[in-house]
Protein backbone atom coordinates (compact mmCIF):
# COMPACT_ATOMS: atom_id res chain seq x y z
CA UNK A 1 0.00 0.00 0.00
CA UNK A 2 1.74 3.55 -0.92
CA UNK A 3 1.89 6.08 1.06
CA UNK A 4 0.54 9.93 0.25
CA UNK A 5 1.42 12.63 2.28
CA UNK A 6 -1.51 15.32 1.61
CA UNK A 7 -0.75 18.40 2.37
CA UNK A 8 -3.45 20.90 2.49
CA UNK A 9 -4.72 23.63 4.56
CA UNK A 10 -8.47 23.92 3.78
CA UNK A 11 -10.74 21.15 5.44
CA UNK A 12 -13.22 20.38 3.41
CA UNK A 13 -10.51 19.46 0.59
CA UNK A 14 -8.77 17.66 3.31
CA UNK A 15 -11.53 15.61 4.13
CA UNK A 16 -12.92 14.77 0.67
CA UNK A 17 -9.42 13.97 -0.74
CA UNK A 18 -8.20 11.68 2.14
CA UNK A 19 -11.38 9.84 1.65
CA UNK A 20 -11.25 9.41 -1.82
CA UNK A 21 -7.74 8.39 -1.46
CA UNK A 22 -8.11 5.96 0.41
CA UNK A 23 -10.99 4.35 -1.26
CA UNK A 24 -8.32 4.22 -4.34
CA UNK A 25 -6.31 2.23 -1.95
CA UNK A 26 -3.71 4.34 -1.09
CA UNK A 27 -2.59 5.14 2.76
CA UNK A 28 -2.85 8.53 3.58
CA UNK A 29 -0.91 11.07 6.40
CA UNK A 30 -2.08 14.43 6.54
CA UNK A 31 -0.40 18.44 7.27
CA UNK A 32 -2.34 21.64 7.75
CA UNK A 33 0.62 23.95 7.32
CA UNK A 34 4.09 23.83 5.95
CA UNK A 35 6.38 22.94 9.08
CA UNK A 36 4.67 20.09 9.72
CA UNK A 37 4.47 19.16 5.85
CA UNK A 38 8.47 19.13 5.96
CA UNK A 39 9.01 17.15 9.78
CA UNK A 40 6.14 14.72 7.96
CA UNK A 41 8.02 14.55 4.58
CA UNK A 42 11.00 13.58 6.91
CA UNK A 43 9.38 11.02 9.12
CA UNK A 44 6.97 9.32 6.98
CA UNK A 45 9.01 8.99 3.80
CA UNK A 46 6.02 8.81 1.79
CA UNK A 47 5.29 7.45 -1.97
CA UNK A 48 4.11 10.71 -3.25
CA UNK A 49 2.96 14.29 -1.54
CA UNK A 50 -0.04 16.08 -2.42
CA UNK A 51 1.32 19.67 -1.79
CA UNK A 52 -0.77 22.60 -1.41
CA UNK A 53 0.66 26.17 -1.87
CA UNK A 54 -0.89 28.51 0.00
CA UNK A 55 -0.05 27.21 3.44
CA UNK A 56 0.23 28.97 7.06
CA UNK A 57 3.93 29.39 9.03
CA UNK A 58 5.39 28.02 5.37
CA UNK A 59 4.81 28.79 2.14
CA UNK A 60 4.64 25.68 -0.89
CA UNK A 61 7.29 26.98 -2.43
CA UNK A 62 9.53 26.81 0.50
CA UNK A 63 8.19 23.24 1.44
CA UNK A 64 8.82 22.09 -1.91
CA UNK A 65 12.44 23.32 -1.47
CA UNK A 66 13.34 21.75 1.98
CA UNK A 67 11.64 18.41 0.74
CA UNK A 68 13.82 18.27 -2.57
CA UNK A 69 16.80 18.91 -0.50
CA UNK A 70 15.87 15.72 1.44
CA UNK A 71 14.76 13.46 -1.00
CA UNK A 72 15.18 14.72 -4.73
CA UNK A 73 12.88 11.63 -5.91
CA UNK A 74 9.58 11.29 -3.98
CA UNK A 75 7.05 12.39 -6.66
CA UNK A 76 4.95 15.73 -5.43
CA UNK A 77 1.90 16.98 -7.23
CA UNK A 78 1.09 20.92 -6.52
CA UNK A 79 -2.53 21.19 -6.04
CA UNK A 80 -2.93 24.87 -5.78
CA UNK A 81 -5.64 27.77 -6.65
CA UNK A 82 -2.43 29.72 -8.31
CA UNK A 83 -2.80 29.36 -11.69
CA UNK A 84 -0.19 31.85 -13.17
CA UNK A 85 1.85 30.76 -15.93
CA UNK A 86 5.09 32.09 -14.03
CA UNK A 87 3.78 30.06 -10.53
CA UNK A 88 3.47 27.19 -12.52
CA UNK A 89 6.62 27.09 -14.09
CA UNK A 90 8.34 28.27 -10.80
CA UNK A 91 7.16 25.46 -9.00
CA UNK A 92 7.99 22.57 -11.72
CA UNK A 93 11.34 24.17 -11.51
CA UNK A 94 12.00 23.66 -7.67
CA UNK A 95 11.18 20.01 -8.67
CA UNK A 96 6.92 19.59 -8.53
CA UNK A 97 6.72 16.15 -11.03
CA UNK A 98 2.91 17.63 -11.50
CA UNK A 99 0.82 20.94 -11.19
CA UNK A 100 -2.99 20.72 -10.61
CA UNK A 101 -4.49 24.04 -10.45
CA UNK A 102 -7.95 24.43 -7.93
CA UNK A 103 -11.14 23.92 -9.00
CA UNK A 104 -9.99 20.56 -10.62
CA UNK A 105 -11.53 17.41 -11.20
CA UNK A 106 -11.28 14.59 -8.90
CA UNK A 107 -11.29 11.60 -11.32
CA UNK A 108 -8.29 13.55 -12.91
CA UNK A 109 -6.36 14.21 -10.13
CA UNK A 110 -6.54 10.48 -8.93
CA UNK A 111 -5.36 9.55 -12.70
CA UNK A 112 -2.51 11.70 -12.04
CA UNK A 113 -1.74 10.24 -8.78
CA UNK A 114 -1.88 6.67 -10.06
CA UNK A 115 0.08 7.97 -12.56
CA UNK A 116 2.92 9.20 -10.75
CA UNK A 117 3.09 6.09 -8.32
CA UNK A 118 3.37 4.02 -11.62
CA UNK A 119 6.36 6.19 -12.50
CA UNK A 120 7.80 5.57 -9.20
CA UNK A 121 6.86 1.69 -8.77
CA UNK A 122 8.83 1.63 -12.81
CA UNK A 123 11.89 2.85 -11.09
CA UNK A 124 11.82 0.55 -8.27
CA UNK A 125 11.18 -2.35 -10.53
CA UNK A 126 14.73 -3.69 -10.30
CA UNK A 127 15.60 -2.43 -6.95
CA UNK A 128 17.29 -4.63 -4.55
CA UNK A 129 18.81 -3.33 -1.08
CA UNK A 130 21.67 -5.63 0.02
CA UNK A 131 23.58 -5.73 3.52
CA UNK A 132 25.73 -8.74 5.10
CA UNK A 133 24.04 -11.83 4.60
CA UNK A 134 20.85 -9.80 3.88
CA UNK A 135 19.06 -8.72 0.53
CA UNK A 136 15.59 -6.99 0.17
CA UNK A 137 13.63 -7.43 -2.88
CA UNK A 138 12.01 -3.56 -2.76
CA UNK A 139 9.00 -4.89 -4.91
CA UNK A 140 8.66 -8.49 -4.17
CA UNK A 141 8.58 -7.34 -0.54
CA UNK A 142 11.02 -10.61 -0.11
CA UNK A 143 13.58 -10.31 2.54
CA UNK A 144 16.55 -13.34 2.05
CA UNK A 145 19.41 -14.47 4.57
CA UNK A 146 22.11 -16.34 2.42
CA UNK A 147 19.79 -16.38 -0.50
CA UNK A 148 17.32 -18.71 1.74
CA UNK A 149 13.92 -16.44 2.15
CA UNK A 150 12.87 -15.62 5.75
CA UNK A 151 9.35 -15.23 6.49
CA UNK A 152 8.50 -11.53 7.75
CA UNK A 153 4.92 -9.63 8.26
CA UNK A 154 4.06 -7.02 6.38
CA UNK A 155 4.48 -4.53 9.19
CA UNK A 156 8.60 -5.91 9.80
CA UNK A 157 9.52 -5.52 5.85
CA UNK A 158 7.96 -2.21 6.49
CA UNK A 159 9.92 -1.31 9.16
CA UNK A 160 13.21 -2.97 7.27
CA UNK A 161 12.38 -0.93 4.43
CA UNK A 162 12.22 2.47 6.61
CA UNK A 163 14.98 2.08 8.19
CA UNK A 164 17.30 0.82 5.52
CA UNK A 165 16.17 4.10 3.27
CA UNK A 166 18.33 6.22 5.50
CA UNK A 167 21.25 4.24 6.52
CA UNK A 168 23.29 6.02 9.07
CA UNK A 169 20.50 8.39 10.32
CA UNK A 170 19.28 8.30 14.02
CA UNK A 171 15.30 8.01 13.89
CA UNK A 172 12.91 8.13 17.16
CA UNK A 173 10.93 5.89 17.84
CA UNK A 174 8.09 8.55 17.49
CA UNK A 175 9.23 9.08 13.48
CA UNK A 176 8.86 5.29 13.23
CA UNK A 177 5.79 4.88 14.78
CA UNK A 178 4.34 7.51 12.50
CA UNK A 179 6.52 6.50 8.93
CA UNK A 180 5.24 2.75 9.47
CA UNK A 181 2.19 2.43 11.53
CA UNK A 182 0.88 5.99 10.78
CA UNK A 183 -0.07 8.40 12.92
CA UNK A 184 -3.50 7.32 14.38
CA UNK A 185 -1.39 4.26 16.01
CA UNK A 186 -2.33 3.84 19.24
CA UNK A 187 0.57 1.55 20.13
CA UNK A 188 3.56 2.82 22.44
CA UNK A 189 7.17 3.26 22.08
CA UNK A 190 8.14 -0.59 23.49
CA UNK A 191 5.52 -1.95 20.59
CA UNK A 192 8.53 -0.24 18.00
CA UNK A 193 11.20 -2.13 20.54
CA UNK A 194 9.79 -5.33 20.30
CA UNK A 195 9.30 -5.29 16.41
CA UNK A 196 13.17 -4.46 16.33
CA UNK A 197 14.21 -7.41 18.44
CA UNK A 198 12.24 -9.61 15.82
CA UNK A 199 13.75 -8.27 12.65
CA UNK A 200 17.32 -8.78 14.60
CA UNK A 201 16.39 -12.35 15.25
CA UNK A 202 14.81 -13.01 11.86
CA UNK A 203 18.02 -11.44 9.95
CA UNK A 204 20.41 -12.68 12.04
CA UNK A 205 21.97 -9.43 13.91
CA UNK A 206 23.21 -9.92 17.46
CA UNK A 207 21.10 -8.34 20.03
CA UNK A 208 23.93 -8.17 22.20
CA UNK A 209 26.36 -6.44 19.95
CA UNK A 210 24.14 -5.87 16.29
CA UNK A 211 25.69 -4.69 13.16
CA UNK A 212 23.04 -3.07 11.03
CA UNK A 213 20.03 -2.28 13.37
CA UNK A 214 21.55 -0.02 16.12
CA UNK A 215 20.69 1.10 19.61
CA UNK A 216 21.08 4.94 18.97
CA UNK A 217 20.87 5.38 23.56
CA UNK A 218 18.34 8.08 24.16
CA UNK A 219 16.85 8.27 20.91
CA UNK A 220 16.13 5.52 18.95
CA UNK A 221 17.63 3.21 16.21
CA UNK A 222 20.15 3.36 13.26
CA UNK A 223 20.40 1.66 10.30
CA UNK A 224 23.96 0.80 9.49
CA UNK A 225 25.05 -0.76 6.17
CA UNK A 226 28.35 -2.13 7.35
Amino acid sequence: MATVLLVEDDPSILRGLEMNLKIDGLRVLSATDGVAAVRAARAAMPDLIILDLGLPSMDGFDVLREVRKDDPDVPILVLSARASEAEKVLGLSLGADDYVTKPFGLAELLARVRALLRRTRRREADAVVAFGPVSIDVVARVVRVNNEPVEVTALEFDLLRYLTDQPMRAVTREQIMQAVWGAGHAGTPRTVDNFIARLRSKIGDDPADPKFIETVRGVGYRFNPG
